[in-house]
């Protein structure tokens, strides 16, 4: 556990960095007033498209891409530092072309499409010319275990008819989302409830793909990226949309939410770093009783418990990274769903004391710390609940007593 990294990650994560100090962080307030100005907020945001251009140009372009030529080729441990700087900003992943869940249908695509599928749909994803939605959750059932989706993907001769309701599609509300996965059953009736579902590709513009409402986080709609209820209904594609073949869904699924798990993580990293700085800015200008909040024990003691809980977090997900690099997504089932749920609970901890640092002024939009824990607070939920990984978690560890145990 060395965590030692190549020249060419080394030298990316500075390019990066360096990237984000001049281009990105500057631009903060810009992309505030943008999307504020906006007769639509789900549209493109003029200083994103600008700076996507910049850094495709400058070769900072699809980063996350393991053993890929679509990009550098870096592991998930050498992608994990450059993760964590470019979550500092909220929308930084998409200046790169790196953000969700474009990352994770550009995976899926490249790891289980068709060469017509690659060609009509991962070429413009790779360009950054279009974005993407993944369409799992549904509103009716408990979709934390993916086997109870409903959805219906039913075959007519040539042609797969979809019908059913989605929520938290991310992304399918951008104007320039214009590709959907959508995960639903085949064979509702199968023996084997993991070979029941299937995935299958359906373009926004497809008739009856109804955007119902775009969602909000606490009140925040995450524009321009949101989060939409989606209903399909009659919903025709052709057969050839079908990813991999019948029954595979789950399989992909398991595929897929692996590196997003980890990569949300990694930006969290980031994200954590900034609200402790805020913290620490706001404690060190503000008197009271008649010296710096920052002389007061009591905040003593969170920065140092916010300093320790972000290393470890950070030592987790390195960790995890590397099982990942080392023995694949499914050999490292362990110590992502560890990091799944110890990450997004550091998160929410520390942005809660960089809130109260900041008192009154905390709970305003003025510092961006409600928008910041309304986004951690939702990733206790995303990519499976905090207690499905903890149930995981303790089967894998109880099987390793079972196993010992004297027959």
């Amino acid at each position: 556990m060395g965590f030692e990294f190549s020249d060419k990650a080394t030298e990316l994560r500075n390019r990066v960095a360096a990237f984000m100090n001049a281009h990105v962080t500057p631009n903060e307030e810009r992309f505030g007033q943008e999307l504020d100005a906006a007769k639509d907020r789900w549209g493109a945001v003029p200083v994103i498209e600008e700076l996507k251009h910049r850094a495709r140009a400058e070769g900072l372009w699809n980063l996350f891409l393991p053993h890929t030529e679509h990009g550098p080729g870096l592991t998930n441990l050498e992608y994990a530092p450059l993760a964590e700087i470019m979550g500092r900003v909220h929308w930084a992943s998409e200046v790169f072309n790196c953000s969700a869940p474009d990352t994770g249908n550009m995976e899926t695509i490249e790891r289980f499409g068709n060469a017509e599928q690659k060609e009509r749909w991962l070429t413009p994803l790779l360009e950054g010319k279009i974005r993407s939605a993944f369409s799992m959750s549904e509103p009716a059932v408990a979709s934390s275990d993916a086997t109870n989706i409903q959805l219906e993907i039913r075959r007519e001769g040539d042609e797969y008819v979809i019908n059913g309701r989605k929520w938290f599609t991310s992304g399918a509300g951008a104007a320039h989302c214009e590709i959907l996965i959508v995960m639903g059953k085949t064979d509702p009736q199968c023996a084997d409830r993991h070979r029941q579902q299937s995935m299958i590709l359906a373009p926004k513009n497809t008739p009856g793909v109804k955007i119902v409402r775009n969602l909000s986080l606490f009140g925040y709609d995450d524009a321009p990226h949101g989060h939409a209820e989606v209903i399909y209904d009659h919903v025709r594609v052709p057969v050839s949309n079908i990813l991999l073949g019948e029954g595979r869904g789950f399989e992909i699924a398991q595929g897929r939410l692996g590196p997003g798990r980890i990569h949300h993580c990694m930006r969290i990293i980031g994200q954590a770093e900034v609200a402790l700085e805020k913290m620490c800015r706001r404690l060190s200008g503000r008197i009271a009783f008649g010296r710096a909040l920052s002389d007061q024990s009591v905040w003593h003691e969170r920065i140092a418990e916010s300093r320790i809980m972000i290393d470890q977090c950070r030592l987790l997900t390195l960790h995890a990274a590397e099982m990942m690099d080392k023995v694949g997504n499914k050999g490292a089932r362990r110590e992502i769903a560890m990091i799944k749920v110890a990450a997004p609970k550091m998160l929410c901890q520390i942005i809660d004391w960089a809130i109260q640092a900041h008192g009154a002024a905390g709970v305003t939009p003025d510092f961006g710390l409600g928008y910041a824990y309304a986004r951690a607070r939702s990733m206790r939920i995303v990519d499976g609940p905090d207690e499905v990984h903890r149930n995981q978690l303790a089967k894998m560890e109880l099987s390793t007593y079972r196993a010992a145990r004297p027959s």
